[in-house]
Formats: structure tokens, C-alpha cells, sequence
């Protein structure tokens, strides 16, 4: 298994519960085929340039280990998530 860093934008609009519940989405899908090590919440911050006509976004980090072809499901699930502005994935 790699170890992986993801980061997620997440809609401005987004209420805490909302926070929390793709939080535990995303953790619960990278838990079923690795390991999550951190979940960084680095709260709302301002966009280096307008997405979507915001501003500013919330900032999520994933720290885990997973196998390569995990990596795709994750992503799949990221583009289709309402709520999600950006993402990265990137292997240490």
C-alpha cells in the first residue's frame, strides 16, 4: 500500500453538518480499501482565484495509505459529490 495526500475544496455554502457528514463519507470509502491516518480541517479560507463565483471555500486534507486502484474510486466519487468545488490527490 502508498501513502497518499488528498485535499478537497468544499462549497462555501456548506453548513457544519454538511462538513461533517462528507467528512465521514470520504473517510468510510478510503477505510474500506486502506487506512486513514489524519483528517486535517483547515476551515474556510479565501480562493486564490473565483470557482463557481466563490471566493472562499472550506479546505479538507486526507493523510492515508490505499492501493493504487483505490485512488480512482475516490476520485470517481469526489466529481460526482455535490459540494465538492476542487480536488487533489497526490502520493508521497
Amino acid at each position: 500500500m502508498n501513502k497518499y495526500e488528498s485535499v478537497i475544496i468544499i462549497n462555501p455554502n456548506t453548513d457544519e453538518a454538511g462538513l461533517k457528514a462528507l467528512e465521514e463519507k470520504f473517510t468510510g470509502l478510503i477505510n474500506e480499501n486502506g487506512k486513514v491516518e489524519e483528517v486535517v480541517e483547515m476551515g474556510k479560507r479565501k480562493l486564490a482565484y473565483e470557482i463557481n463565483k466563490n471566493k472562499e471555500a472550506y479546505y479538507v486534507q486526507f493523510n492515508f495509505e490505499a492501493k493504487p486502484e483505490t485512488i480512482a474510486e475516490l476520485e470517481r466519487v469526489y466529481r460526482i459529490t455535490d459540494g465538492i468545488l476542487k480536488f487533489i490527490t497526490i502520493k508521497k
